[in-house]
């Protein structure tokens, strides 16, 4: 892995500027900055793994907490109608960073299928 830190990692540190909206010892929820609904939230370990492709067994504790942290978000966003989850795997999987995040899309229909 690349020695350089990625721009969530950046944001974890407070080195650039992010809008949370959750944040603890594993994890942060930030708006996205280019939203694709009214409501767009990135769930980003604190952890820097690439992508889920690369996740190890070790990390299957925090991947579910990425989960459940999407949940308690959309609740508190009010995402009562629905949502949508989805993570992005590699360049053809529409990765645009190469730092695993959850995607929060709500606010909307959401059609299927996606993309």
């Amino acid at each position: 892995m690349s020695a350089e830190k990625t721009l969530f990692q950046k944001i974890a540190d407070r080195e650039i500027p992010g809008e949370f909206e959750y944040e603890d010892e594993l994890c942060m929820a930030i708006r996205d900055i280019d939203p694709k609904a009214p409501t767009h939230i990135l769930v980003i370990p604190k952890k820097p793994i690439p992508r889920v492709g690369d996740a190890l067994a070790d990390d299957k504790e925090l991947l579910g907490h990425l989960l459940l942290t999407a949940g308690q978000v959309a609740q508190k966003l009010n995402l009562e109608k629905g949502f949508r989850i989805t993570i992005n795997n590699g360049p053809d999987g529409g990765e645009a960073v190469p730092h695993l995040h959850v995607h929060l899309l709500g606010g909307r229909q959401m059609s299927w299928p996606p993309g």
